[in-house]
């Protein structure tokens, strides 16, 4: 049990420390969308 605590907390750690990557990547894909939809018109 404590080592599954452990990993548990390990992975929300890996998390709060990468969202701001995520959040980095998600606008990249979206204003290559949306560029690509401007394109189109």
């Amino acid at each position: 049990m404590q080592t599954l605590t452990s990993g548990y907390r390990g992975l929300s750690l890996m998390m709060l420390l990468n969202w701001d990557r995520l959040v980095y990547l998600a606008t990249i894909v979206l204003a290559l969308l949306f560029g690509a939809w401007i394109g189109g018109l």
